[in-house]
């Protein structure tokens, strides 16, 4: 009797000690990674493609590029180079963050569905894009919102570009001008891929 009894006992051990962790062990890491999160990423937005949410802390700890878009802009075609290194330095951890806007001259198509077709047709852009949204003024979304006070400067045009850095830091902003692929834009992407 003494023996069954110390084997029920033993066996309660081993089946307590195969139970699945508890329900504060498992929140504890996605606790961790939305401290981690800093506050300018700390944002959802709809994917373009399938108006999806999509939180931009999954982008904590990468070199984050936010441009606002267009696609029948004269500056469209920027689209190729922000590609190119979105394609070039993702493996290093830059992210390339497109936010299609009618802001500026009514240049953005309506719909979702072609504004996503548009840009991988004729462009072949595999970057992350999201819902079109205002990017200035007071409808601005809080992203932007968070970019133009960090930096003291609102998009003045489409393909008006922020720099993050991996801390969440601010590093700059530059104007439709600048164009991706330009020297100064990758020395500064670079610079920030290189900060750990």
């Amino acid at each position: 009797m003494k023996h069954l009894v110390l084997s029920t006992l033993t066996l309660s051990a081993v089946v307590f000690s195969l139970a699945p962790p508890t329900a504060h062990a498992q929140t504890a890491p996605a606790a961790k990674a939305a401290m981690a999160c800093p506050a300018v990423l700390n944002h959802s937005f709809p994917r373009l493609q399938d108006e999806k949410p999509q939180n931009l802390c999954q982008y904590a700890g990468k070199v984050v590029l936010v441009v606002n878009t267009a696609s029948k802009c004269g500056f469209t075609p920027q689209y190729e180079g922000l590609e190119a290194l979105h394609s070039k330095y993702g493996a290093q951890g830059l992210v390339v963050l497109g936010f299609p806007s009618g802001d500026f001259g009514g240049q953005e198509l309506n719909d979702s569905k072609a504004i996503a077709d548009f840009c991988f047709n004729t462009y072949g852009v595999k970057f992350p894009m999201f819902s079109k949204s205002s990017v200035k003024g007071a409808s601005a979304n809080p992203l932007f919102v968070q970019l133009a006070k960090s930096t003291g400067k609102a998009p003045g045009w489409n393909f008006h570009k922020y720099l993050i850095g991996r801390d969440g830091q601010t590093l700059g902003s530059y104007d439709s001008n600048v164009l991706p692929t330009g020297a100064p834009m990758v020395a500064q992407i670079e610079k920030a891929l290189a900060a750990k």
